[in-house]
C-alpha cells in the first residue's frame, strides 16, 4: 500500500515572492495521494513559478489535477511518473483540496484550470511573455482566445493549434513542435483532456524550452461551449454530478467507475495509516 507522505517542494529557479497571504514558493507543501503528488500551492503562486519558468527558457510543465488524475496515476505507474515529475500539481479537483487538508495543510485551496488559465495569462501580459493554445476545435479557441485578448490587453497570443481526434504521425507530430518552437510561444496551454495531455507533454520536454500547463476543459469553459457548474454546486465537490449530467455519454465512466474506487482506496489508506499511528502511540506508553 502506497504511504501518505509529507514533502516540501524546492523553490522554483528565479521565482519572485507573491503578494502577502500567498504560499511562498520555498514553503510549498506537498502531500501524495494513492501515490500521485500533489501540491499545496495557490493560483498566484503557480502562475508566478510558470512565468519564472517561461523566462528562464528552461521549460517545465504543470498538471492540474482531479481525482480522475489520482486514479489514471494509480492504475499506471508511467503515467504516475511523469505527474510526479511536474513542476506543480495543482488540486483543481475539490476532493484533492479536502485531501490535504485531511493530511495536515488546513489552509490548502483549490487552484482550478479554467481559473488559473486567465490568471496565467494576465501575468503573461504583465511580464510580455507570449503564450499558445494546442487542442480544442478550430471555434473554441476561436472564440477563446477572442475573449481573452478582449479583457487581457497587452496579451500576445503566439500560437493556436486544433488537432484532430486521431493520434498524430510522427512526422505530424514533429512539425507541431517545430512550428510551436519557431513562434516564440513562452507558455503553451494544452487542452487535449487527461491522461492525453499529459503524456503529450511529457513526450515534448525534451525539445521545447516553453512551460507547458494541462489544462484539460478550460479550452471549453473560457469559451462559453460548455456550462460551467455554479459556484455552491463546486464549493460542495459535486461539480462531476453537475458535468456527469450535461455529458453523461462522454463522462459516464470517468465518474462512476473512478469516484467509488478513488473513495475506497484513500479511505483504505487512511484507515491503515491512523492503525499505524495508534500503534506507534501504543507503544510509547508501554514501560
Amino acid at each position: 500500500m502506497r504511504s501518505v507522505q509529507s514533502v516540501e517542494r524546492p523553490t522554483t529557479h528565479g521565482a519572485q515572492s507573491p503578494p502577502n497571504g500567498d504560499a511562498n514558493p520555498s514553503e510549498i507543501q506537498s502531500r501524495t495521494v494513492l501515490g500521485m503528488r500533489i501540491d499545496a500551492t495557490s493560483y498566484r503562486e503557480t502562475a508566478e513559478a510558470i512565468a519564472s519558468l517561461a523566462e528562464a527558457g528552461i521549460g517545465g510543465s504543470v498538471c492540474v489535477a482531479t481525482v480522475h488524475m489520482v486514479m489514471e496515476a494509480f492504475d499506471d505507474p508511467a503515467f504516475r511518473a511523469i505527474v510526479n515529475a511536474a513542476d506543480r500539481v495543482t488540486p483543481d479537483g475539490v476532493p484533492l483540496v479536502w485531501a490535504l487538508r485531511r493530511l495536515g495543510i488546513a489552509d490548502a485551496q483549490r487552484v482550478y484550470g479554467p481559473t488559473l488559465l486567465p490568471v496565467v495569462c494576465a501575468l503573461a501580459a504583465e511580464r510580455g511573455l507570449a503564450v499558445g493554445f494546442y487542442g480544442g476545435s478550430p471555434e473554441v479557441l476561436e472564440e477563446m482566445t477572442r475573449r481573452l485578448l478582449q479583457r487581457t490587453p497587452g496579451l500576445e497570443i503566439a500560437f493556436v493549434s486544433s488537432p484532430p481526434f486521431r493520434p498524430l504521425t510522427s512526422t505530424e507530430e514533429e512539425k507541431v513542435t517545430a512550428e510551436i518552437r519557431a513562434s516564440g510561444t513562452r507558455i503553451l496551454f494544452v487542452g487535449l483532456g487527461c491522461p492525453k495531455q499529459e503524456r503529450w507533454i511529457d513526450r515534448q520536454r525534451a525539445s521545447l524550452s516553453c512551460v507547458m500547463v494541462g489544462v484539460g476543459a478550460a479550452f471549453d469553459f473560457q469559451a462559453g461551449a460548455k456550462p460551467q457548474a455554479a459556484g455552491w454546486i463546486q464549493r460542495s465537490g459535486l461539480e462531476w454530478l453537475f458535468r456527469l449530467a450535461t455529458e453523461p455519454r462522454r463522462l459516464w465512466h470517468r465518474y462512476l467507475y473512478h469516484n467509488p474506487r478513488f473513495l475506497f482506496f484513500v479511505g483504505r489508506e487512511w484507515v491503515a495509516d491512523r492503525q499505524r499511528r495508534r500503534r506507534r502511540s501504543d507503544r510509547r506508553r508501554q514501560p
